[in-house]
């Protein structure tokens, strides 16, 4: 549950919050009783995001220091209840972010963050390497980025850190906005874009690989010939089997993996000496596909919440 915010002051929502008419509400934005004073242009608006959508600049939070009561339309000083007619602007109210909602999302003043945050202060830990709240679920497991959620999305270019929009904490640490993750999953993309680690389990869909290449022998020109693979999941380096359908990595047996340095290889003859020879064969179009290319059509949507994800860690209106 939500813990208090700023001064250890109670959020309980006073009676007339809860009976005051609902267009004295606020906006579609945010639930709340007050108007915010823009100290840029002195016009009021409900939030900052109906001021930035009204306006050529964007509305300069940090500077606010009178609200207007929705009630009686009182132009007073920060605070938490109206001196006017003293209904309560907010069910969460903090004055340091000068942020006023009147809906339970369970937020909390993240001193660390320098901004208020939903889910639950119980539910989430400061990271200082990250520079972010996480799940308490991860808190032993989660690969610590320096300054991760300093960045943007990869997808959409959206600011992380201020982000009102849940973010997805893959397995290599690289934030995304989830539903960035899913477009990417649904579209079978399941490789991280800042990285290219499978965000994902995979194990399925490598056996299926398996049996596929087992299934499809190559053309005698190509049969039995090695390549050098670098896996993109355990980062090793390594000689594979050449297939067109995927290069596996037999570290990890993911098939994550891209060709590197060298060409193909055949396997010397016994009384050779054993060992591996330059292929005297024609490499056009013999590139082995990049993990985006195999998609993710196999992967059950029960591995997309592996552990180590996200699904609460949602900004607040910072």
């Amino acid at each position: 549950t939500f813990v208090m915010a700023d001064g250890g002051e109670s959020h309980t929502p006073t009676g007339e919050n809860t009976t005051a008419p609902e267009e004295a509400t606020g906006c579609k934005h945010y639930k709340r009783r007050c108007k915010l004073i823009s100290p840029c242009c002195r016009n009021n608006y409900i939030c900052r995001f109906c001021h930035d959508e009204a306006e050529d600049h964007t509305l300069d939070r940090p500077s606010i220091t009178e609200i207007e009561c929705l009630s009686c339309s009182e132009r007073q000083q920060l605070g938490k209840i109206c001196k006017s007619c003293s209904i309560t602007f907010g069910y969460y109210v903090c004055l340091k972010c000068k942020l006023f909602d009147d809906t339970d999302k369970k937020q909390y003043h993240c001193e660390g963050c320098g901004l208020c945050r939903v889910g639950g202060r119980d539910n989430f830990f400061h990271c200082t390497i990250c520079e972010m709240c996480l799940p308490n679920g991860i808190a032993d497991s989660h690969k610590c980025i320096e300054k991760v959620s300093r960045g943007n999305c990869p997808l959409c270019l959206e600011d992380i850190h201020t982000s009102r929009t849940v973010s997805h904490v893959p397995p290599c640490g690289h934030l995304i906005h989830r539903p960035c993750f899913q477009d990417l999953i649904k579209a079978g993309f399941y490789a991280c874009p800042t990285c290219g680690v499978s965000m994902v389990k995979m194990e399925e869909l490598w056996s299926s690989l398996d049996q596929e290449i087992e299934r499809t022998p190559m053309p005698t020109a190509y049969a039995k010939l090695f390549c050098n693979a670098l896996c993109k999941d355990c980062h090793k380096e390594e000689l594979t089997e050449f297939h067109i359908l995927g290069l596996k990595c037999h570290s990890c047996g993911s098939y994550n993996t891209v060709r590197s340095k060298g060409g193909l290889f055949k396997k010397k003859d016994a009384d050779e000496g054993g060992g591996l020879e330059e292929a005297d064969v024609e490499e056009a179009d013999t590139n082995s596909p990049t993990t985006s290319s195999f998609g993710a059509e196999g992967v059950s949507e029960e591995n997309y919440g592996a552990e180590g994800f996200s699904e609460d860690s949602e900004a607040s209106e910072t």
